[in-house]
């Protein structure tokens, strides 16, 4: 059975770009975002960890931890920090895992536990690389995106699903579609009408089943 969501993310000790990690001490008590790659040096994968460098103060203000993976190792990453920080015009502040032996691509399902890389590798030789897993403080997966090797991420919808995370954690919520900081939200049917509204105020009915809240 592959990792699923509301499962603990396996913990790992790794190499990264900035030395060694422990996975679980390394999140911490914080968000974490942990996102993907097949290999170093390749084109959509070099404006996605630009895209995630951008977006530095976005995820310090919703006190999230970014963690990359590529299956490359630790020379090649510092190497390709270069390359990504020039097209990006922003610097890559976080970590990135050397995956080089598939350990941590394998414990978190995304390539068969048969999988190696041959001699004279191609992004094809680990394609299925290219996830996206939001981690919530409880170290228990919250979302799992996971993309072709012909279509780039948009971490604005990486933000966005980020906020509805954090607006719904622990909380008798949820977002509609295509919900935004500062609409309204859900309020879950596990409270009735007035405990709802003692909790969140005067409702929005749209259907019995429909309420929507100013949260």
């Amino acid at each position: 059975m592959g990792l699923r969501i509301n499962d603990t993310v396996p913990n790992f000790t790794a190499e990264t770009s900035q030395g060694t990690i422990q996975f679980h001490d390394w999140i911490g008590d914080s968000w974490a975002i942990l996102f993907s790659h097949p290999k170093d040096f390749t084109p959509v994968c070099t404006t996605e960890f630009g895209a995630v460098a951008q977006l530095a103060d976005e995820w310090a203000k919703r006190g999230t931890k970014v963690i990359g993976l590529s299956v490359d190792g630790v020379d090649e990453h510092k190497e390709w920090i270069g390359d990504i920080e020039t097209v990006a015009g922003a610097k890559v502040g976080f970590p990135i895992i050397a995956d080089t032996d598939l350990k941590v691509s394998k414990a978190f399902d995304m390539l068969p536990a048969e999988a190696y890389l041959p001699d004279g590798r191609t992004p094809a030789d680990s394609a299925t690389v290219r996830a996206v897993f939001i981690i919530g403080p409880d170290k228990k997966v919250k979302l799992i995106m996971v993309y072709p090797m012909s279509v780039g991420r948009n971490f604005a919808e990486v933000v966005r699903a980020l906020d509805g995370l954090q607006k719904t954690y622990d909380a008798p919520l949820a977002t509609p579609a295509n919900w935004e900081v500062g609409q309204d939200v859900i309020v879950a049917t596990s409270l009735n009408d007035e405990q709802a509204e003692e909790k969140y105020g005067k409702l929005d009915k749209k259907l019995k089943y429909l309420r929507f809240a100013k949260a």
